[in-house]
């Protein structure tokens, strides 16, 4: 079989992925393997009419395509997304449809899961026969056991092309056809007393459902208030995936460009953050994914800890669902508070509603200081960089491992010496049989004598 494969890493050929995918190559000699660096290259693909069609055509004489990426805050990197959006602005969607198709990433496991649902879909909706995924640790290759999963996954995936085997579709396409917003009568304004508003955009909308949104939210507020679009800020490319930044948060784009400065100064001065975006292809657009990108120079800290988060969406957002949990992950991550996101999925009326009621919620909310506790995406999630980050990634990223370290992130239960004690006493309790059938019918009434205690008291 010809197979190509579309690298996503900005590194090219220094990619982790990318050794993934060269040792399928090495014990699958019989196939023919083709190469292109799509992130690395994006700017020319982007340009380069004739560059771009050249990736095109090997695509369309393939049998079968790997799209191989690492994974960047919960999806592809933002220059694998672009190309993405190329297909479908270039109208090559027919290349690839009836293909075979499989999904490779490397990470630490954070939220790979939505970027494989991404990625499937995105396949999906392109006509792929999807073959499979693999969600490795980027270490894992360097096990016996590790190795062994990937090739009996190559092996599998190859066999499902040659046998011309039927594979599933799991994703409805989308319907990006949204009906038209049209605002009613101005809200009562809400005084922010203080509070900074910052409105970001991924560019400058007009006319449009999502300006009109844009302008409903503004005028819900009387203060300080500030609507910027990412198109007007020189950002010079995406993040590239050298973790330099992780000593000290230094960015190897510092004064290169106004991305940090823009960062710094005005969205982790703004007490109120609303994200205005629209849906292109199954998520918002590559310019969004290269502002979540590259706000990374801060790796794995939260830098927008205890503030006010609100959205609005102009898409189909209620058939991606994979996309609401980006936003939950993210902000939980973060340790923002999530206030809402407003679709333009309603009627005129109802957005109205939704947009001033979200307006009053992040004010109301920013006064007391509210954030919502974490689910297990941010529970989950934070231990994932908690463990990582004391251990194997410690020397890499210094500067996370220090703010842990101060703000209290290594909560290790092996070290709550309280809680070890207790258990020893309890399980030395429970070896007599009789003691252990005593606990045993204490135990619905004891666990919330605790917390009926705090309810009669405080």
């Amino acid at each position: 079989m010809k197979i190509t494969v579309l690298n996503g890493s900005p590194k090219g050929d220094l990619s982790i992925t990318m050794q993934y995918v060269k040792f399928i190559e090495k014990k699958f000699g019989q196939h023919n393997f083709s190469y292109h660096n799509i992130s690395q290259r994006i700017a020319k693909i982007e340009n380069d009419e004739i560059f771009f069609n050249e990736i095109i055509n090997d695509i369309d004489g393939s049998d079968f395509i790997i799209w191989a990426a690492p994974l960047y805050v919960c999806l592809v990197p933002s220059q694998y997304k672009r190309f993405i959006e190329l297909i479908w602005e270039k109208g090559v969607e027919k290349k690839f449809r009836g293909k075979y198709a499989a999904v490779i990433t490397t990470s630490i496991h954070f939220f790979d899961n939505i970027a494989h649902s991404y990625m499937r879909g995105i396949c999906e909706n392109l006509g792929m026969n999807f073959a499979g995924s693999f969600s490795p640790d980027m270490y894992d290759i360097m096990g016996e056991d590790g190795r062994g999963k990937l090739l009996a996954f190559a092996d599998d995936i190859f066999k499902a092309a040659e046998l011309k085997s039927k594979t599933a579709i799991l994703f409805m396409k989308p319907d990006y056809g949204m009906r038209k917003y049209t605002p009613g009568v101005p809200a009562e304004s809400i005084n922010l007393r203080g509070k900074k508003v910052l409105i970001l955009s991924d560019r400058s909308y007009s006319g449009d459902n999502l300006s009109c949104m844009i302008s409903r939210m503004k005028n819900n507020f009387i203060g300080d208030v500030e609507v910027i679009s990412l198109s007007d800020i020189k950002i010079n490319g995406g993040c590239l995936g050298c973790c330099e930044c992780g000593l000290d948060y230094r960015c190897v784009y510092t004064g290169k460009d106004e991305f940090i400065d823009f960062y710094n100064n005005k969205v982790i001065n703004s007490d109120i953050i609303i994200y205005a975006g629209e849906i292109k292809d199954r998520y918002l657009s590559a310019k969004w994914k290269q502002m979540f990108d590259r706000g990374f120079f801060n790796t794995h800290t939260p830098t927008l800890r205890n503030k006010q988060l609100g959205l609005l969406v102009s898409g189909p957002l209620r058939m991606i669902p994979e996309l609401r949990e980006v936003f939950e992950a993210y902000s939980q991550w973060q340790m923002v508070n999530l206030a809402d996101i407003v679709t333009d999925e309603y009627s005129s009326e109802e957005i109205d509603s939704l947009v001033d009621a979200m307006a009053l919620k992040l004010v109301s909310c920013s006064e007391k200081s509210y954030v919502q506790p974490a689910t297990f995406l941010g529970v989950g999630g934070m231990k994932i960089f908690r463990d990582d980050i004391w251990g194997r990634l410690r020397f890499v990223f210094q500067a996370d491992h220090k703010f842990y370290e101060e703000n209290g992130f290594y909560d290790f239960p092996q070290n709550d010496e309280k809680a070890i004690k207790y258990n020893e006493t309890m399980i030395s309790l429970t070896d007599k049989p009789e003691m252990r059938d005593k606990i045993r019918k204490m135990l619905k009434t004891e666990m919330v004598k605790p917390m009926q205690h705090i309810v009669e008291t405080k």
